[in-house]
C-alpha cells in the first residue's frame, strides 16, 4: 500500500489530502485538511509576498509536514497557484518551505493548474460537453471541452479575493461598483471569444462555486448534502445573486451554507460567476466537489497502475474501485449477479417497460449488492444500500445513485420502512419505487439464481409470450438450492409484472 499525500496552497486557502492507494489499484481518502492563507491580501505594493504571508505559509506547511509523517506519506505532491506564482518573490517563499519543512513546493502555471482541474471534472463527472471554470482567491481558470477533449484553456488573474480587494466590495456592493466590477471582468472575458458556446453547460470548480451551490441548496431546502454533481439554472443563480447583491457583511454571516471566513469575498467571487454565466450563455451550472487535488492524483494513478488519464466510463470505474476497497466481496459473484440481472432486463424490456437508462442503474446495483457483507452479513442489504447512498459512485445524479441504492437494499426483500429518512422521501416519487421495485425484482431473482455462489447455473434464458414469462436455465447438475431460493420470488413477480414466471431447468448446453 501506498499513502500519497497531495498539497495545494491556493491564493485562498491551502489543503492537505492524503489518500491510500492499494496494491490492486483500489484508493481511498483517508485524511483532509483545510487553513485559510488569504495570501492574494498578503502582497504589498510592490508584489511581494509579505511578512505575515511567509509566516503563515511556512506555519501551515509545517502542520502539514507534521501530518503527512503521522500518516506515513510515501509520495508528497505539492503544488503552488496563483499568488505565490504571481508574486515577485514566490521562489524565495518556497525555498523557506523546502527549508523549514523539507517540502517541494512546485509552481505550476496558469494552463498546468487549468490542465489539472480539468483532469479532476472530466474523471467525475459524466459530461461530454462544457466549459469548466475553477474560481479561486487570485485567478480563474477557463476551460473549454468538447467530446471530452480540451480545445481550449487560459488563466485569468481575476479571483474572489484579490476582486474584493480592488474593488472593497467586502461589506457590501452598490449598484455603480457591481457596474464597476462586472465592466472589469467582461472586458477581460470579451478577449477571449471561444468563451461564449451557448447551451453547454458552465461547470464550476472551487471555493466559491461550492459554497454558492451550498446556499442554493440550503434555501431550496434540497433532502442532501452532497454538493458534487449539484445542478441548477442560470435563472436560479440570477434569483439568489440579486438576493445576495443587497447584503452586508453581518446579514451574509447568517445566510446558511455560508461560513464566516468566506462571507467577506462572496460578493466578488459570485460577481465573477455571473459574468461567466453571461459570456458563456450557459444555461445551467453544474457544482464541481473534484477539482486541481483529484486531476494530480488521477495523473499520479494513472502512471502508477499503467491506466488511461482520462477514465472511458467514469462509473465503471468507481464501481471497480469499491469492488476492490471491500475485497470480502465475491467479485465473481457479483459479476455473474450482474450478468443474469442484465440479461433478464434486456430480453424482458416488453415486460418492464423502462428506459435503457436504468439498466446502469441496475448493473451497479447488482455489482455492489454485497457491500455489506464487509459490516455485518445480517441485514447487509441494508449496508450496501447506506454504502452506496455514500459513495463516490461518480457518473450518476443524486437521485440516479439512490435509486441505485434501493436497488440493492430490496435484493432480499421488498422493506420500504429502511428508506424512511429525508433524502428518500423527499426525492424519489411513487413512480421511483414502482421503478425500484421491479430492478429490485429483477436482482433478487438473479441472486436467487446464484445462491450457493458457485455458479452452477452459469446460462439464463429469459423468453415471454402473451400470458407469462419463461426463465429456461442451464446449468451443470441440478441447482437444488437455488431452485428452491427463486420459489420464493415468484408471488412478488406476479404482482411486479401481473404475469406468472415459469422457471425451467433445460438440458446442459
Amino acid at each position: 500500500m501506498q499513502r500519497i499525500a497531495i498539497i495545494d496552497i491556493g491564493s485562498n486557502s491551502a489543503r492537505l489530502v492524503i489518500s491510500h492507494l492499494y496494491k490492486n489499484g483500489a484508493y481511498n481518502m483517508v485524511y483532509n485538511q483545510k487553513e485559510a492563507l488569504r495570501l492574494s491580501q498578503k502582497v504589498n505594493a510592490q508584489n511581494l509576498l509579505t511578512e505575515e504571508a511567509f509566516s503563515s505559509t511556512i506555519e501551515t506547511m509545517k502542520s502539514f509536514a507534521y501530518m503527512c509523517k503521522i500518516y506515513q506519506a510515501d509520495k508528497t505532491i505539492a503544488v503552488a497557484t496563483a499568488a505565490i506564482r504571481n508574486s515577485q518573490n514566490g521562489a524565495e517563499l518556497v525555498a523557506c518551505v523546502a527549508e523549514e519543512t523539507g517540502i517541494q513546493l512546485h509552481i505550476i502555471s496558469g494552463n498546468t493548474e487549468a490542465y489539472f482541474s480539468y483532469l479532476g471534472v472530466i474523471n467525475t463527472l459524466n459530461v461530454k460537453d462544457g466549459i469548466i471554470f475553477d474560481l479561486g482567491g487570485g485567478s480563474t481558470e477557463l476551460i473549454l471541452f468538447k467530446d471530452r477533449k480540451i480545445l481550449e484553456t487560459v488563466s485569468l488573474p481575476i479571483g474572489a479575493v484579490n476582486t474584493t480587494a480592488m474593488f472593497n466590495t467586502r461589506n457590501v456592493m452598490p449598484p455603480n461598483v457591481y457596474s464597476d466590477v462586472s465592466f472589469f471582468i467582461m472586458s477581460r472575458l470579451d478577449q477571449y471569444p471561444w468563451i461564449k458556446q451557448a447551451g453547454l453547460p458552465l461547470i464550476g470548480v472551487g471555493g466559491t462555486a461550492r459554497t454558492v451551490a451550498k446556499i442554493i441548496q440550503r434555501s431550496k431546502k434540497y433532502p442532501a448534502t452532497k454538493i458534487h454533481n449539484y445542478a441548477y439554472t442560470m435563472q436560479v443563480y440570477r434569483d439568489f445573486f440579486n438576493k445576495l447583491r443587497s447584503t452586508n457583511l453581518e446579514q451574509r454571516k447568517k445566510i446558511s451554507g455560508l461560513s464566516s471566513e468566506r462571507s467577506d469575498i462572496i460578493l466578488a467571487g459570485s460577481s465573477i460567476i455571473r459574468c461567466l454565466l453571461e459570456a458563456t450563455g450557459a444555461p445551467k451550472l453544474i457544482t464541481s466537489g473534484c477539482g486541481l487535488r483529484e486531476g494530480l492524483f488521477y495523473d499520479y494513478y494513472s502512471k502508477s497502475f499503467k491506466v488511461p488519464l482520462i477514465a472511458p466510463d467514469i462509473l465503471a470505474r468507481s464501481r471497480e474501485n469499491m469492488l476492490k476497497l471491500y475485497e470480502k466481496t465475491d467479485s465473481t459473484h457479483a459479476r455473474h449477479i450482474a450478468h443474469l440481472a442484465l440479461s433478464m432486463f434486456d430480453s424482458w424490456k416488453e415486460l418492464h417497460g423502462l428506459r435503457q437508462s436504468y439498466r446502469r442503474l441496475l448493473e451497479t446495483a447488482a455489482l455492489l449488492h454485497d457491500i455489506g457483507i464487509t459490516i455485518n452479513f445480517y441485514s447487509h442489504a441494508r449496508h450496501s444500500a447506506y454504502m452506496i447512498q455514500n459513495a463516490k459512485l461518480f457518473g450518476l445524479t443524486h437521485k440516479e445513485q439512490l435509486i441505485t441504492a434501493a436497488i440493492a437494499g430490496w435484493h432480499n426483500g421488498i422493506s420500504k420502512s429502511y428508506f424512511k429518512d429525508r433524502f428518500y422521501k423527499d426525492m424519489l416519487t411513487e413512480e421511483n419505487w414502482a421503478t425500484i421495485n421491479k430492478l429490485a425484482l429483477l436482482l433478487a431473482l438473479a441472486e436467487s439464481l446464484d445462491y450457493t455462489e458457485t455458479t452452477q447455473i452459469h446460462i439464463i434464458q429469459p423468453t415471454l409470450n402473451k400470458k407469462s414469462a419463461l426463465l429456461k436455465l442451464y446449468a451443470q447438475g441440478v441447482p437444488s438450492i437455488e431452485m428452491h431460493q427463486i420459489k420464493g420470488h415468484l408471488s412478488w413477480f406476479k404482482k411486479a409484472f401481473g404475469v406468472d414466471l415459469t422457471v425451467e431447468l433445460a438440458t446442459e448446453k
